[in-house]
């Protein structure tokens, strides 16, 4: 079995946390490794709809972003990326404040195709939503960062 490069999820993880996106839910990736990722969101006003609830969108994008790198590290092909090609979920509880924490597991990996779950809880692990993904794997499309990344793979 394949071994990470640390070095490499060190520099994945702080390009990734810098992503525009990322910033602007204010999510960040804890933990990633082959199979599982750690994600969470520290909730203000700007995640909240009219009603003082976390918007649905919030739950969707930590479900989806957990579900995605939960895979990814697993894709051999160090050049290739990957996209969500279905997601689904569903919400248990609401939140209004707090952080939104996020496991996701891999379930499945294959060559073209992977699936995988995640999990939100609030920081006293009260379950929030569950959630599954199918992601296709693209060839040629890995991360869009400025320098070379080193190998993604441990010797």
């Amino acid at each position: 079995m394949k071994k990470l490069n640390p070095e490499y999820i060190e520099r994945v993880t702080q390009f990734v946390n810098h992503c525009p996106y990322f910033e602007l839910l204010s999510m960040k990736i804890l933990d990633v490794g082959l199979g599982f990722s750690l994600l969470e969101i520290h909730l203000a006003e700007k995640h909240l709809q009219p009603f003082g609830f976390v918007h649905g969108g919030v739950f969707a994008s930590i479900i989806d972003a957990a579900a995605f790198w939960a895979l990814f590290c697993g894709i051999e092909d160090p050049n290739a990326g990957a996209t969500t090609v279905d997601l689904k979920l569903n919400y248990l509880a609401p939140a209004v404040s707090g952080k939104l924490i996020a496991k996701g597991r891999q379930i499945k990996l294959g060559k073209t195709l992977g699936y995988a779950e995640a999990t939100v809880t609030d920081e006293n692990g009260r379950l929030l939503a569950h959630g599954t993904s199918t992601l296709m794997i693209l060839p040629g499309n890995g991360l869009a960062v400025d320098q070379p990344l080193p190998p993604k793979f441990s010797v």
